[in-house]
């Protein structure tokens, strides 16, 4: 009986999410913290207490008195940029309990708010299917297949390892959508399944943020907001992530190796035939590797070069990744020599394949609309932050893990997390006699681990790439978040003792 039992369709579930969210804020009281940012333009700190802004000099004195332990030039450079909360200054409010036309809006405003990274997947959908038009995807593949026979596993340690690194260096997650339908067919040509494929991609980027080394949008701007350098802990979170990648890579080549063998043993045994209709998995191909569709590949190729290049070292966000892979697909399409009508008309056709996703994203936003709405966030920080109180230093950091894990439900952004929460978290550290790099390794760690699994993430909008119910993926991947849960739990103890 059990085993008839589906989850519902990825947007159904989050609907059902956002409205279970919008119920809590008729029971969780509203509050809220002041907040303080750097105006560049005035050269001044700007303090809101609720709907009141107040200007303030922006010197170290004033973040003294406000009882913040951050240096000045951390917020002039620009490291800080968005409004951080003010510690000590929580107070509750009247309650905002969001409607039945809340609940409506929600979504609608959650899409729009996602405005930036839906128009990225819809063009990255266009691109995908001109270049399977062009049939450099299917001479490819049957050309990679065919010098990667019997080593079929280096594709999931080159594709897991390097995503991982982008993952720990920039913050490589969202833009990973673009390589699902890339190379889900390579895997299945290796006589993989699309989980396997998934999972290097997914786990990959996963554990490569959860383990953040340099990542400008976590480590560094978490460490900046808890006042200390974010060098500080570097060689501790740099052997978490070789062991956490040794870890993620020895479980996924466990199950690669079964299902490789007898493909009875795939957890989506049952969709093999019509996974392989959508992706293909032929190692034969109608076209040749000829000199045009190389040509052809390598513009592809180039495009994931410039995006990653503009995003990792021009600050580049999703509207230059955006026109990047535009400006791809008509290079691609006049190299393939296809005409301009045929052209438009494939390239709406594969923007349409992927819409079902870009809804899927702009809803998981909608919850946060709500949250917002409701002003739950700061209420759930401020009693996270008093759970810990009085607690040894070992059980202190573990705890720490686990607030993260759950306040990353409610802000999967990491960037977002750090500038509201550690300002009130980091202090805490002192408390207990520990390094503040110790909330900042708890904050990664625990977003990380329960990133694996997280509907209001970017899980869901993967799984409708891939075609794989939300069920089917925490079949697989529970037991490896125990593993790292673990380990992660071990490291962190043993960060505090020694």
């Amino acid at each position: 009986m059990l085993k008839k039992l589906k989850l519902p369709t990825p947007h159904t579930l989050l609907l059902l999410i956002t409205l279970a969210v919008t119920v809590l804020t008729w029971f969780v009281p509203a509050g809220k913290y002041d907040t303080l940012k750097y105006d560049a333009s005035s050269k001044q700190f700007v303090k809101k207490h609720l709907e009141i802004t107040e200007n303030l000099p922006a010197t170290q004195e004033t973040l003294e008195k406000l009882n913040i332990n951050i240096p000045l030039e951390k917020f002039v450079s620009g490291g800080i940029y968005k409004p951080i909360s003010i510690p000590g200054t929580y107070q509750k409010l009247d309650s905002k309990p969001q409607g039945f036309i809340d609940f409506i809006k929600a979504p609608i405003k959650g899409i729009i708010a996602s405005s930036d990274i839906i128009l990225l997947v819809l063009i990255i959908g266009g691109v995908i299917a001109v270049m399977n038009l062009s049939g450099a995807f299917d001479a490819g593949i049957a050309s990679l297949a065919t010098s990667l026979k019997g080593r079929e596993y280096w594709l999931i340690i080159v594709v897991t390892i390097l995503i991982a690194v982008g993952g720990t260096t920039f913050g490589l997650a969202e833009e990973t959508i673009a390589f699902y339908p890339i190379l889900i067919p390579v895997f299945l040509a290796a006589k993989y399944d699309a989980i396997v494929a998934l999972a290097c991609i997914y786990i990959g980027s996963s554990i490569g943020t959860m383990c953040s080394t340099v990542n400008p949008f976590s480590v560094i701007i978490a460490s900046d907001a808890a006042g200390i350098n974010w060098t500080t802990g570097f060689t501790g979170r740099l052997l978490m992530l070789i062991g956490g990648v040794v870890i993620c890579l020895v479980y996924i080549m466990r199950y690669a190796n079964r299902v490789q063998k007898d493909a009875t043993k795939s957890i989506i045994y049952d969709q093999k035939e019509m996974i392989e209709n959508l992706f293909g998995s032929s190692t034969s191909s109608t076209h040749k590797l000829n000199t045009r569709l190389r040509l052809i590949l390598i513009v592809f190729a180039m495009c994931f070069v410039v995006m990653i290049y503009g995003v990792s070292r021009l600050g580049w966000w999703f509207e230059e990744m955006t026109a990047v892979f535009l400006v791809g697909a008509i290079v691609i399409g006049i190299l393939a020599r296809i005409k301009e009508e045929n052209f438009v008309n494939t390239f709406i056709k594969g923007a349409n394949d992927l819409l079902g996703v870009a809804f899927i994203i702009g809803i998981a936003r909608g919850v946060s609309v709500i949250m917002e709405s409701g002003l739950m966030s700061d209420t759930l920080l401020y009693n996270a932050s008093t759970i810990t109180e009085g607690m040894p230093k070992g059980i202190f950091a573990n705890v720490m893990l686990f607030i993260y894990s759950g306040l990353s439900f409610f802000i999967p952004s990491s960037s977002g997390m750090a500038v509201l929460t550690m300002p009130i978290m980091s202090p805490l550290a002192d408390t207990v006699g520990i390094g503040r790099e110790v909330i900042v390794n708890a904050y990664q760690y625990g977003m990380g681990l329960f990133a694996f699994i997280n509907p209001t993430g970017l899980i869901l909008a993967s799984l409708a790439i891939v075609k794989i119910g939300y069920d089917k993926w925490l079949k697989f991947v529970i037991p490896l978040v125990i593993i790292l849960t673990i380990f992660t739990m071990i490291v962190l103890t043993a960060q505090v003792y020694l």
